[in-house]
């Protein structure tokens, strides 16, 4: 739609009629010249921030194969957690690697057999594991249950047979699809052996 002419004196809107610019409001231009501005400005970001990723990720790679070479040591694979640092401690740059995990068909067994343990245990089970339970298994807006909702379930120490049982079947359904890396940059608070990350997202930033 983008690559069609559009004649002098009209706009194409939403559903890709030509509309003259004299029957546009002014209410509707400012609301798109805001928009456009700001896409347009979240594009640039977004380059930048790719741009960023890939840098950081090769420097980080560089500095351990130049490392490497210096010991006269073959580096192996290029997987690995690092954290790199400014020689005064000001910053600290980690680069992690994290596991996708998505659940097999498994998860629903797992599911029953948790819910069997609480209707056992009845009254002996406190509400603080029940609301865990229950936000474990209870599906986002994706319909997909969250990773770390279950390993949540996964920490809790709980001498019983059946309930090791279910926890095995949790372990069982849990399939690694893939693995994602991140780069985080820290900053030290003041003099303190404190860091406070520098936030490369919009919601906290």
């Amino acid at each position: 739609m983008s690559d069609i002419k559009i004649p002098e004196g009209f706009v194409r809107n939403a559903v890709g009629h030509l509309v003259p610019v004299d029957q546009v409001r002014d209410q509707d231009k400012l609301r798109d010249q805001v928009a456009r501005e700001l896409a347009e400005a979240a594009k640039a970001l977004n380059l930048a921030l790719k741009y960023f990723k890939q840098k950081s990720l090769g420097d980080v790679a560089d500095l351990i194969s130049i490392a490497g070479e210096r010991y006269g040591v073959q580096m192996g694979g290029k997987k690995g957690n690092v954290t790199i640092a400014t020689y005064d401690g000001q910053f600290k740059v980690q680069r992690t690697y994290a596991d996708r995990l998505t659940f097999t068909e498994e998860m629903e067994v797992a599911k029953v057999l948790v819910y069997d343990c609480i209707r056992a245990w009845s009254k002996g089970a406190d509400g603080h594991l029940l609301a865990i339970v229950d936000r474990t298994f209870s599906p986002n807006r994706n319909g997909q249950i969250k990773t770390s909702d279950v390993l949540d379930l996964l920490r809790l120490e709980i001498n019983d047979d059946n309930w090791k049982a279910a926890m095995q079947a949790v372990k069982d359904s849990i399939l690694v699809t893939g693995s994602a890396v991140y780069i985080r940059v820290y900053e030290r608070i003041g003099d303190s052996d404190n860091y406070k990350a520098i936030p490369l997202d919009l919601a906290v930033v």
